[in-house]
């Protein structure tokens, strides 16, 4: 197993800062080049740390052979398409989410990765938290009998700026792509684990959502989702409203709540699960013990797995995240939200 691996990181906003902090906090990581789509950027980028590369281009970090690894930040617009150059360049790739803007660029990505002989992940940092293995668990352990409905949200209150990426159109913006990710990808995950495998895939998807009359894009939007096994999951995003971010599964023997599903420990905060088993007279806190952040965590991960070219579940297969995309244009399909990559097809599942 690779002891070390050294990073590039594509893009200077927040996001690449969040990484570039988790690999000083990693075990195993090495930061030594990021790319801008400016030299000023890229000089203005930590500039409290020592980078060997700060590179005016994303194609300069990509020819860098000291670099092992990239991480993309940039838009979701342009994730599939510096993913793809990455892996022809013969970078492992730390994608963030989403992988792509649908589904059939997200098979252009697989297919370069596997093309390339190349890593490939999509960044669900939770995911790699030992959080999400030790909900798992308990599904699989019957804490709660069958697993019966899940409800999961991840929706926040941003600034309603019309040229941010949350909002701009032209940028992948909107609460779906953004954070209705999470709660698609822990819906699969959960309906899977609780028929045995490591993700299931949706029987039926019906959403609704405010399009905004100024920025055209999904602000907040609702899903229910059917899966194998007559398990039912209730899904919540946006980016211009707060909700509740939690995760609650209800099953015939007791209930499961997820108090901080998405970044457990944000902030120093204690990780906790509350199990309320039938019966029972009070409900059980059950700690989880984590060593570092779960963003160095996730890189962490990635070095573990360079050699299979992938992670394995519950961090994002390569399968794990088709699905995830496939179910994602289903809800933008139920709501009528084509992008303009989405060319002359509209969603799958529309």
């Amino acid at each position: 197993m690779r002891e070390s691996l050294a990073w590039g990181i594509l893009s200077t906003g927040r996001m690449a800062a969040k990484f570039a902090a988790a690999i000083r906090e990693s075990k195993t990581g090495e930061l030594v080049a990021v790319g801008s789509r400016s030299q000023a950027s890229a000089d203005a980028f930590l500039p409290d740390q020592e980078i060997a590369n700060r590179a005016g281009s994303y194609d300069a970090v990509l020819s860098d052979p000291a670099v092992a690894a990239v991480y993309i930040a940039t838009p979701h617009p342009m994730h599939a398409e510096w993913a793809i150059r990455a892996a022809a360049a013969g970078k492992h790739v730390l994608c963030e989410k989403p992988l792509a803007m649908n589904h059939a660029q997200a098979e252009s990505v697989v297919a370069a990765a596997r093309e390339a002989d190349v890593f490939l992940m999509e960044a669900f940092m939770y995911r790699c938290h030992p959080q999400t293995a030790r909900i798992l668990e308990l599904l699989r352990e019957g804490a709660i009998g069958e697993l019966r409905v899940i409800q999961a949200a991840f929706s926040f209150k941003g600034p309603y700026d019309l040229s941010s990426r949350l909002l701009n159109r032209r940028l992948g913006g909107g609460g779906i792509l953004d954070v209705g990710c999470y709660p698609v990808s822990i819906a699969r995950l959960l309906a899977g684990a609780a028929a045995g495998q490591p993700f299931a895939e949706p029987l039926e998807l019906r959403g609704c959502a405010h399009i905004g009359p100024e920025s055209g894009v999904d602000e907040y939007a609702i899903a229910d989702m059917s899966f194998p096994g007559g398990i039912l999951a209730q899904l919540a995003c946006g980016v211009t409203v707060s909700m509740q971010n939690s995760v609650r599964l209800y099953g015939t023997e007791g209930r499961l709540d997820i108090p901080d599903p998405w970044q457990p420990g944000r902030g120093g905060s204690a990780i906790r699960l509350i199990l309320e088993r039938a019966g029972a007279t009070q409900p059980e806190e059950i700690a989880i013990e984590a060593d570092r952040g779960f963003w160095a965590i996730e890189a962490d991960t990635v070095t573990a797995h360079i050699e299979e070219r992938e992670a394995p579940s519950p961090a994002m297969t390569w399968d794990d995240s088709l699905g995830n995309m496939r179910a994602l244009d289903m809800w933008r399909a139920a709501i009528g939200l084509v992008y303009d990559e989405d060319g002359a097809q509209r969603p799958s599942g529309a």
